[in-house]
């Protein structure tokens, strides 16, 4: 078993620094390479390379294997030549020892870019990077900001927003203040980071690309999502004209319960109408309409129920707004006497309401989703029946009544043979087979 201990030099720093030419193969030679190296520049990491791979030959040759160590350099013009230049070396290594296995030395992430050319050519076991213990932390950093610097999503994520807010923070200390300034510039930083941290991109760009399909299919979602849009700005400026009529009310929760006993109707009205839209895109559509499109409408107008209960409940424990008075001649009671609800009456009969909705919305999908799933059985049923049966009976059907023969009453007599058996599924090649071997014995 043989194996290539190659050192690898992308940028050839040997050849520049000593004018040898790669590759350079040999215990011998990699040693005076060593020292050649080591004059010409005492300060190169490139020798704890090469001593390194000395060593590690050293160590397999100790072990009885046959050890081939090398180094192999690229060009320092361009990349692509360097790891050209890398190619046909290994080439001629290759073809010259024909080794069964190779082990990678390094010092540096530059140089660990040619170890999938090594792949391609020879099994590697090993890569072995050296990192010079002085410099460990200095080198780790350099090539963290490295690969930092050299993925642009990176860069744009990070390095633009510390430019623009090193740019914009003295103009805004010359206008309005250093403080001033220093807060602007940490909100836009704050919002920025929450703007990616919440993914908010990539929400913006899915909610486009649906939009898009939406209006290029003809959905009917589209026009009752801008209908619904409308609804709610109504519901939210006649919420806040509610609260505006308060006047000087002390802390918030009057206000917000205001805000939502006023709201809450034309919100539930922008709620069904989206659902609506969505409810007849899945009727006109050729797949069966979902159970929660159908209880959908019912959990918005329970809910809004409930929500308008217990505002209105509240608000009119604080007399903020006056009980619910229902005519007599509401309930055909032909008198002048008027109905009070109470403020419990009225939540009670909210909450009822909406749970009753709720109960016949579960009912209502569960229904109509079961008479559908019913439908799709029927007609599967029939297409098979159609598809299977249909020769076989038509086959009965024309098939004259007449006295059972002897060979009828026999084969009633006998056990119907399994359709399953693989000697009738297989199309007779059991038979066949055994016809066969007859045959041969006689």
């Amino acid at each position: 078993m043989t194996t290539l201990v190659v050192c690898l030099d992308r940028t050839d720093d040997v050849g520049r620094k000593t004018g040898l030419r790669s590759p350079v193969v040999g215990w011998e030679a990699v040693r005076a390479l060593v020292t050649d190296v080591g004059l010409a520049d005492p300060e190169d990491s490139g020798v704890n390379t090469l001593l390194e791979s000395l060593r590690v030959a050293q160590n397999l040759r100790d072990e009885n294997e046959e050890v081939v160590v090398a180094v192999v350099s690229g060009d320092h013009e361009s990349m692509v030549s360097a790891d050209r230049a890398v190619a046909k070396q290994l080439d001629d290594l290759i073809a010259e020892y024909d080794p069964d296995s190779a082990v990678v030395v390094t010092d540096s992430a530059e140089d660990e870019r040619l170890i999938p050319i090594v792949e391609s050519r020879v099994r590697v076991d090993s890569v072995d990077r050296v990192v010079v213990r002085q410099a460990r932390d200095i080198e780790s950093t350099y090539y963290l900001l490295k690969q930092f610097l050299a993925d642009e999503e990176l860069r744009q994520t990070v390095l633009v927003p510390i430019g623009l807010a090193l740019l914009v923070f003295p103009v805004l200390a010359m206008r309005i203040g250093a403080a001033e300034g220093a807060a602007a510039i940490t909100t836009v930083i704050g919002v920025f980071l929450l703007y990616k941290g919440f993914n908010v991109d990539e929400l913006l760009t899915r909610f486009a690309h649906q939009t898009r399909e939406s209006l290029y299919s003809g959905q009917v979602s589209v026009v009752t999502y801008v209908v619904a849009a409308g609804l709610t700005f109504v519901g939210l400026f006649v919420g806040a004209l509610g609260v505006s009529n308060l006047g000087e009310t002390p802390g918030v929760v009057i206000p917000a319960t205001r805000f939502a006993f006023d709201s809450i109707p034309w919100l539930a009205m922008a709620a069904l109408t989206a659902s609506a839209g969505r409810l007849l895109d899945e009727a006109i559509g050729d797949d069966p309409v979902r159970t929660s499109f159908l209880n959908l409408p019912f959990i918005v107008v329970a809910v809004s129920l409930v929500v308008r209960g217990f505002s209105a409940y509240f608000l009119e424990q604080q007399g903020v707004i006056d009980p619910f008075v229902v005519p007599a001649n509401e309930f055909l009671i032909f008198s002048n006497e008027r109905f009070v609800m109470v403020a419990g009456e009225r939540l009670a009969l909210f909450v009822v309401t909406a749970i009753v909705i709720s109960l016949v919305g579960a009912q209502v999908a569960s229904s109509l989703s079961g008479s559908s799933e019913a439908a799709e059985r029927s007609d599967g049923g029939s297409e098979t029946e159609l598809a299977n049966g249909g020769t076989a009976a038509k086959t009965d059907v024309d098939r004259e009544p007449g006295p059972p023969s002897d060979a009828a009453a026999d084969s009633e007599s006998e056990p119907v043979p399994d359709r399953r058996d693989p000697e009738l599924t297989d199309g007779g090649a059991g038979a066949n087979a055994g016809s066969d071997a007859g045959d041969q014995d006689r």
